[in-house]
């Protein structure tokens, strides 16, 4: 089993890779300009990678509504499902941006912004939150 995380939007697409192990890793977010090309590097890397699952943030409000940009969301899962007959996991993105951003030193957050870094880190953390949830760690000192 491989699983894509992505952090979705339109100038940049955040990524991280997991698999049964339990542990997302980031990866490089797509961040051309032509999304085109982010579409055809994406179907590259889930062939790659041999991807069988992806995992795909889904942005609630803060009161737990759905706005516009999940609508986007939606569409682009749907996308998603079309052209690479994968299934696709929404998961509650809420606050991840944040916390990815928190962990750049503040100095240098407007330097990496358009790097693409945060979304990735990002895409990490929604997809170590599936990765928890559908494989989670055993407690210490429980017993078999």
């Amino acid at each position: 089993m491989h699983f894509l995380g992505i952090d979705y939007g339109t100038k940049r697409v955040g990524l991280a890779h997991g698999d049964e192990i339990g542990v997302a890793t980031p990866l490089p977010a797509l961040v051309d300009a032509d999304e085109a090309v982010r579409w055809r590097k994406l179907g590259e890397l889930i062939k790659v990678r041999r991807i069988t699952e992806l995992v795909l943030g889904y942005p609630y409000n803060m009161d737990g509504s759905v706005g516009f940009k999940a609508k986007e969301v939606e569409a682009f899962a749907e996308r998603l499902t079309a052209a690479f007959g994968l299934p696709v996991h929404l998961v509650d993105e809420t606050l991840t941006s944040d916390e990815a951003e928190s962990s750049i030193a503040k100095k240098d957050r407007r330097s990496v912004r358009g790097s693409g870094l945060v979304d990735s880190r990002a895409a990490c953390l929604i997809l170590q939150d599936y990765l928890d949830q559908r494989f989670p760690p055993e407690l210490a000192g429980e017993e078999s």
